[in-house]
């Protein structure tokens, strides 16, 4: 049973490459560092150390960004500084979140073709080795926040939950942003197809797939209490984990999909081809990947493991 307090946010970072698709993400943050009373920094990253003149032009591009997007009353009250990242992105941006002891980043992701999708992108990079969790937002997607104003328009957060430690994690933010929009929370577990017998996941499971349906579905009532003072749906479905969170979150017009960094059916340790990998390239709202906040000291050390791994892994390709 999730235990839950309330969530906090007091440093939001933002990462723009200073296009028009990833400035989009800078509505969400602001919303969200306006919402929670959070400090905004606002980032780009740079290939090598930039000349004082090009410094003062990225300062002065982001500056303009930020102030596209920024409506009263967020104008008023909302803190923000530009900073500039040296490196590659995915490894600078982490620990850039990791020294600045960041409790969320917000990145845009590009819809990007099946062949170009395979070896990942930044935003799936990051939620890999982020210190801290991480929300995607993507073009042509469900859209909850600062579309008019810099407020927050949440109704529906679905999280998908696999009895893990990183789906406690999930719950623990899906539940807490519930409570504070009071909106509907819809739990979903999903159970392999034709119910398999041979994984962990339903190995304390009853062999009958009625059974098995009713058995689930009252584990994952007592996830959350009913004492959570926010309206909560739980579902069970029999299938492909990605295909039926997808499917579940168009159908009930979900506005962000809550999902722990790994665990049983949600493990983002490989390359590609993960299902939280599919699904943070084809929801059809923002993803929440929910990570501990950890240590700048271990997060340049995951960071480091992750690009080796990867290398080893396309060289062996």
């Amino acid at each position: 049973m999730v235990i839950n307090e309330r969530l906090r946010f007091e440093r939001i970072l933002c990462p723009l490459d200073l296009s028009p698709n990833s400035d989009e993400a800078l509505r969400y943050a602001i919303a969200l560092a306006h919402a929670f009373g959070a400090e905004l920094l606002v980032g780009h990253c740079v290939d090598s150390t930039p000349s004082a003149r090009d410094r003062d032009e990225i300062a002065r591009q982001l500056d303009t960004s930020v102030r596209r997007y920024l409506r009263l009353p967020a104008r008023a009250g909302l803190t923000w500084q530009s900073i500039i990242v040296e490196g590659d992105p995915a490894m600078a941006i982490t620990r850039e979140a990791a020294h600045r002891h960041v409790d969320l980043i917000v990145m845009r992701s590009r819809r990007r073709p099946y062949a170009a999708a395979l070896l990942g992108s930044t935003a799936e990079s990051i939620c890999r080795t982020a210190p801290c969790p991480v929300l995607v937002t993507h073009p042509s997607e469900v859209e909850w926040a600062g579309t008019s104003t810099n407020e927050i328009g949440l109704e529906r957060i679905a999280v998908a939950y696999d009895f893990s430690g990183d789906a406690e994690l999930a719950m623990s933010y899906g539940l807490s942003l519930a409570q504070e929009y009071q909106c509907e929370l819809h739990v979903i577990h999903v159970l392999p197809p034709r119910l398999r017998m041979d994984t962990a996941e339903t190995s304390l499971l009853p062999r009958n797939s009625d059974d098995a349906f009713r058995h689930t579905a009252e584990r994952i009532r007592s996830v959350a209490p009913p004492s959570a003072w926010c309206d909560i749906k739980h579902a069970v479905r029999e299938g492909h984990v990605y295909r039926e969170v997808l499917a579940y979150a168009d159908e009930h017009k979900v506005d962000i999909i809550c999902m722990g960094a790994s665990g049983t059916g949600f493990g983002m340790r490989a390359l590609f081809g993960s299902n939280a990998d599919r699904v943070l390239r084809q929801a059809s709202c923002p993803v929440l990947i929910t990570r501990p906040l950890r240590p700048a000291v271990m997060t340049e050390r995951i960071a480091s493991c992750a690009a080796t791994d990867n290398k080893a892994t396309l060289f062996a390709k």
